[in-house]
This record gives structure tokens, sequence and C-alpha cells, in this order.
């Protein structure tokens, strides 16, 4: 199973970017190929379940998802199935002003997406996990040069 870790350091703090990153429909506005959020509903555990909808390289992928593990402002583990199975991992720290943010992202590429981009595919989900935290980054980042 192919595996992406890729973290940023951003200037605010880490309840607010936890409490953003924690709710599955802000995930759209970061993260690219995320088309869709939706029918989502609190858990008692504190996190969502959700159905999605993910476009890569031309096909759509579909499926549901839900946070299994949460514990506030320290880390959150979501894993989807359906089209596509994988077990995002969020983890947030503070230190030093600055909330280190890191993102994991475990998953089972479909055997259409593999036949038809093979290892080009590895590529471009390492770059989308870098774009969905630099996105994240400048959300907050822009944020605080407002203030």
């Amino acid at each position: 199973m192919p595996s992406v870790t890729k973290e940023v350091f951003i200037t605010a703090p880490l309840k607010e970017i936890f409490d953003y990153a924690k709710i599955p429909s802000n995930l759209p506005q970061i993260w690219p190929s995320l088309v869709e959020i939706n029918n989502e509903k609190l858990l008692d555990n504190g996190g969502y379940c959700f159905q999605w909808k993910y476009k890569m390289s031309g096909i759509t992928f579909k499926g549901a998802g839900e946070y299994t593990d949460i514990v506030p402002n320290l880390w959150l583990i979501s894993n989807t199935h359906g089209d596509i199975e994988s077990t995002h991992t969020w983890t947030f720290r503070f230190r030093d002003n600055k909330t280190r943010v890191t993102l994991t992202v475990d998953y089972r590429l479909p055997t259409q997406l593999v036949k038809r981009l093979g290892v080009f595919t590895l590529v471009k989900n390492e770059k989308e996990a870098e774009l969905i935290l630099y996105n994240l980054w400048m959300k907050f980042e822009s944020r605080a040069k407002e203030n």
C-alpha cells in the first residue's frame, strides 16, 4: 500500500487549524482533486462520517469516509472506502508560535488508474499532498497578514 507523508509549519494557533481541518466539508477548499463532500454527520467521537467525490486524471471516484480516531488538537484519523480505500492521518503540534501539521495518506490505488497512468499516479499523489498543505498554509498565513 503506497504512503505519502508531508508536513508544513503555519504561523497560526493550533486550535484554529485543527478546528478547520476536522470538518470534512472544508477539505475541498484546500484539496484540489476532492470535488465534493456531502451527507456530513457528526459522530459521538467528535469526528464525522461523510460521502466524497474525488477526480484524478479525468476519472471520478466516489465513496464514504469516517473519522475513526480523533484527539482534539493532536490528531485526526479518517478512513475512506469505495472506489479508493485510504487512511488519512493528520497530526498537529504547536511550538515557537507555529503549528506543525503533518499529513500521511496510506492508500490502495484503483486498478483502472494504475493501468492508465502507472507510476505517474504515485508522483501525482506526492504533489497533491504538498499542495493540500500549501493551500492550508496559504489560508492561515493570509489570515495572519490581514490581522
